[in-house]
């Protein structure tokens, strides 16, 4: 049976993260765009997949998941046959992994979401800017990544020499920082740029970027591409 993944069709935040992992997979999939605009992600209904009223939620032949790390983890293990391996196996190169995903988590993801918030947001709904707050979330960020800049010096990525989900889950919110004004991931050093070149120019993310996230009910050209991928 096909999934069905529940959640913004635009190609933002932890929609697009599972959007991505599916897209490098190779896995087909129903799209179910829920209404943040309209509340529908806090009705009773949708409530019954995602009890914090939040998206994205998966549902796959009645098992239901949601938070999108651990639905991305999910389908890495359940589909570790098909695609790149996402996460790897052997013992000291998963707690790598593990090591890499929980940076992403703690140093990473709070300050560009913050950033996206107070720098993208914001502005959208045509509310003032705090311009301290944007500039220390950006200058904690920035300072978090010169250690990625040292750790990306003697490896390809940040777990390894191979892609794994802890680049992954960089890519959703650190795609936003150029919109809020901030270019530190082409400008932080020759390590980071590289790395963030290569992760996001994935055929996986130009699918979910270029097409949106919808229903992809067989392999296309492009999934099969990001399939390929190392």
């Amino acid at each position: 049976m096909v999934l069905t993944l529940y959640g913004l069709a635009a190609p933002l935040g932890g929609t697009a993260t599972v959007a991505m992992t599916l897209a490098e997979k190779g896995i087909p999939y129903t799209f179910v765009s829920v209404d943040l605009q309209h509340g529908e992600h806090k009705q009773p209904e949708f409530r019954k997949k995602q009890p914090f009223g939040l998206v994205p939620a998966l549902d796959d032949d009645g098992f239901v998941l949601y938070e999108s790390r651990a639905i991305c983890r999910y389908l890495a293990e359940k589909y570790a046959g098909q695609g790149p391996t996402l996460i790897p196996t052997e013992l000291k190169a998963k707690a790598l992994f593990e090591q890499a995903a929980a940076v992403e988590f703690a140093n990473f993801e709070p300050h560009a979401r913050a950033a996206y918030n107070e720098g993208v947001l914001k502005p959208h709904f045509n509310l003032p800017i705090d311009a301290s707050a944007l500039n220390t979330c950006i200058s904690k960020l920035s300072d978090n990544l010169d250690v990625y800049e040292v750790i990306l010096g003697k490896q390809r990525f940040l777990a390894g020499d191979e892609f794994t989900l802890a680049d992954l889950f960089h890519v959703a919110f650190g795609t936003t920082l150029a919109e809020a004004g901030c270019d530190l991931m082409t400008s932080k050093g020759p390590n980071v740029k590289r790395w963030w070149k290569e992760v996001t120019s994935r055929p996986a993310w130009l699918s979910v970027l270029n097409s949106g996230i919808k229903t992809t009910m067989c392999e296309d050209d492009a999934f099969k591409s990001g399939v390929s991928e190392p």
